[in-house]
């Protein structure tokens, strides 16, 4: 049942994330604080902090440090696309990180539906205790008319299967930028989200199933600044057919950029973050949460 009331708390947020009234889509703020277990460096995840991994720690032009998939499409030019996805499983498959409060909270919450840009597994870690439906996005591969392959988990193990033989009664993670689990599959580069937005956008980025069970719901978007092009095309997309408003988006002093676009898609900006989110949730104190 959508939201409708005028004034929203994040307690109600809370409440409704529990109830599964609205689902969770989850952006590069979702892993702050998330560091290496060896050495305790900050996972990259953001935009800048992946260009900086991705080129040694090294600043790229300032045309290029805007974007990562700029940066990315220009590794790949240069050294291949083989480069960047290495980069990527190096980083998001090999080595050992700390969970995020995030993603302990939804492990015990169990929305039945979250939606994850990021390219890392906390969020299938959270969900690897129970059967779920795995949706992640692929790009410039020939033999499909399609942009996503489906794996279903079970007993630990995951199983590529068709659209048409997903379980409806199981959770459903969309990552739709790709992780390395199974075996890895990322939408990085500029050529790859050309590719992945045009079949997106004509329908083929998502499973049959996805666009009825999508209809009329409502999201929260958390760890997401509204400024890049990129992941607003893909956000716009994604949440097609969403109820109105279409979900709260918790962003920290928002520009006037992320006002309009948000305003324009009936998003309802919250000026709070992901730790005062999980203080109402009784997750972090108020000192935990005002370390932001």
């Amino acid at each position: 049942m959508p939201i409708t009331s005028g004034t929203i708390e994040l307690a109600d947020l809370v409440q409704a994330l529990i109830r599964h009234d609205i689902v969770p889509y989850l952006g590069p703020g979702a892993l702050n604080g998330v560091v290496d277990t060896a050495n305790g460096e900050p996972m990259p995840a953001e935009s800048e902090s992946l260009i900086l991994a991705m080129n040694k720690g090294r600043p790229m032009s300032p045309r290029l440090m805007w974007e990562f998939p700029r940066a990315a499409m220009d590794v790949e030019l240069k050294r291949g696309r083989s480069a960047v996805n290495r980069f990527l499983d190096e980083t998001y498959g090999k080595r050992s990180w700390t969970r995020a409060a995030l993603h302990d909270w939804i492990a015990a919450v169990a929305p039945p539906y979250v939606i994850d840009i990021n390219r890392d597994t906390q969020l299938q870690d959270s969900y690897a205790y129970c059967p779920h439906t795995l949706i992640r996005g692929i790009a410039r591969i020939g033999g499909t008319d399609y942009r996503f392959r489906i794996h279903a988990h079970e007993n630990g193990r995951y199983t590529e299967i068709d659209q048409d033989d997903v379980d409806p009664n199981l959770p459903i993670l969309f990552k739709p930028m790709g992780s390395p689990r199974p075996d890895p599959t990322y939408i990085a580069s500029d050529a790859d989200y050309v590719d992945y937005l045009t079949e997106l956008m004509g329908g083929f980025g998502i499973p049959r199933f996805l666009k009825t069970y999508r209809q009329a719901r409502q999201y929260l978007f958390l760890g997401l600044r509204m400024t890049r092009d990129t992941e607003r095309m893909v956000l716009s997309d994604i949440i097609y057919a969403a109820a109105e408003p279409a979900g709260w988006a918790l962003i920290p002093d928002p520009t006037d950029k992320e006002r309009r676009f948000c305003d324009s898609k009936q998003i309802q900006i919250i000026e709070a973050d992901i730790p005062d989110l999980l203080q109402a949730a009784g997750v972090l104190n108020e000192e935990q949460a005002s370390v932001k």
